[in-house]
């Protein structure tokens, strides 16, 4: 083919699909219906453009990808192929996500910041056909629970392509349903590769020590004390019946080790990622990593994402999750009320104020955690038999966390509010750590 034509029948297929370059389909040209194949190729090559003008100007823009879906939609000789081509860009995606350290729950979250409810639909479908060719056993225990968590699941019947059952079941037309795939997979585009923290699926051994989690009778203590905390009104016993469930995790956590100790198999770090809700990450990302500190575990704050990654033993990871969880809530509970009062309530209202309480706050919280778990395996019954064990145990928390991010760096956080600061040392200090004294 000459030069000149080739690029005649190129203007002709971005004239036809929306005004773009979108390589892949070159059937027109050729006098032949386009293959699933080069649909999908099609469909990708879309979902690039709109990831790039999402990442040059902040937002996803609409009008090129529904002028490419809408004439799409309307070829009606492709539509069969191109319920194939759907299916195939979206596990070639998926597949590469997974790969690049994404699991489903922060696939999830991440969608459910960035892209309507379809999408966020479209990706849970899109996950549940990816995992489905693996045999349960080789798919790790954390898939496996992310996945029931957002009810991932094979709903549709395999004798028709899972996009027009899918575009029925939510009521969308053809256009608008592929506009939101494109939308969809241009978000799996944009998500930058992350640290590998769980066994892909199909790669996971049956035969691998099962994780030691919190004893559930120890979780439900504690849930029961948090959730007490959660809804008092009076800051003073949130913060002490908070503090009794830090103790009764640490005494857990030290039995725990001394038992790990005298065993052939150690319990070997794992890491688990938390996503935070604006605003105010930075200052919340404080208070996990304070927690984390207390509970023998090392965290890392993704900006970008908004997201957590805490590396250490699995029951210390669960003692971590609870008690940030509970806290995160307490601490936003003990800035409003703040801001609420009238003699300083145009200032306590202020952003500068209310990120600079969030930060004393988590600071001071830190610093109470700290002296309480010093307390706890002080009063332990081997303290000098704990003391070498938990050294050792740290040694093997930081050789993980150095693994996964060795360039991870400290980085400060400004505080613009001298009162904002005061008033959450003050919050933090109501907090009767010992709640067995006055």
């Amino acid at each position: 083919m000459g030069k000149p034509n080739r690029k005649h029948r190129a203007a002709k297929q971005r004239a036809r699909y929306g005004g773009a370059d979108f390589p892949g389909i070159h059937a027109e040209a050729e006098g032949r219906p386009p293959t699933a194949e080069e649909i999908g190729n099609a469909i990708l090559a879309a979902a690039m453009e709109s990831a790039q003008r999402g990442a040059r100007g902040g937002s996803v823009q609409r009008d090129p990808v529904v002028v490419f879906a809408g004439r799409l939609a309307a070829d009606d000789p492709v539509v069969h192929e191109m319920e194939r081509g759907v299916h195939l860009s979206g596990q070639h995606l998926m597949t590469r996500v997974f790969r690049n350290g994404w699991l489903p729950a922060d696939i999830h979250q991440a969608a459910r910041r960035r892209v309507d409810d379809f999408a966020v639909s479209f990706l849970i479908d899109t996950m549940a056909d990816a995992v489905r060719p693996f045999a349960p056993a080789t798919v790790d225990e954390t898939w496996v629970a992310q996945l029931g968590e957002l009810a991932a699941d094979v709903w549709w019947s395999d004798s028709a392509p899972h996009f027009g059952q899918w575009a029925a079941k939510h009521m969308l037309t053809t256009t608008e349903a592929l506009t939101t795939v494109i939308e969809s997979l241009a978000l799996l585009i944009l998500l930058p590769k992350l640290e590998l923290i769980r066994p892909l699926p199909g790669t996971a051994r049956p035969t691998a020590a099962v994780p030691h989690h919190v004893d559930e009778k120890v979780l439900g203590r504690v849930r029961g004390l948090l959730a007490k905390a959660e809804s008092t009104s009076f800051p003073e016993e949130a913060e002490t019946l908070s503090a009794k469930a830090q103790e009764l995790m640490t005494k857990y956590a030290l039995d725990r080790v001394l038992v790990d100790a005298d065993t052939a198999v150690p319990d070997l770090p794992g890491a688990r990622r938390m996503w935070l809700d604006t605003p105010y990450t930075d200052a919340k990302a404080l208070l996990i990593d304070v927690v984390a500190k207390a509970n023998r575990c090392r965290a890392v704050f993704s900006a970008a994402w908004d997201f957590m990654t805490i590396v250490g033993d699995d029951a210390d990871l669960d003692a971590v999750e609870l008690l940030s969880t509970s806290l995160l809530v307490q601490a936003t509970r003990a800035m409003i009320a703040n801001g609420d009062k009238a003699s300083r309530s145009d200032e306590a209202r202020s952003r500068t104020f209310r990120k600079s309480f969030l930060v004393a706050y988590a600071t001071r919280i830190g610093e109470r955690l700290e002296a309480a778990t010093a307390a706890t395996i002080a009063e332990s019954a081997e303290p000098e038999r704990l003391l070498p064990v938990l050294a050792s145990h740290q040694i093997a928390v930081d050789a993980a966390f150095d693994t996964l991010f060795p360039q991870a760096r400290n980085r400060g956080i400004t505080i613009r509010s001298a009162a904002g600061w005061d008033a959450g040392r003050v919050a933090a200090d109501r907090a009767r750590l010992d709640p067995g004294r006055s």
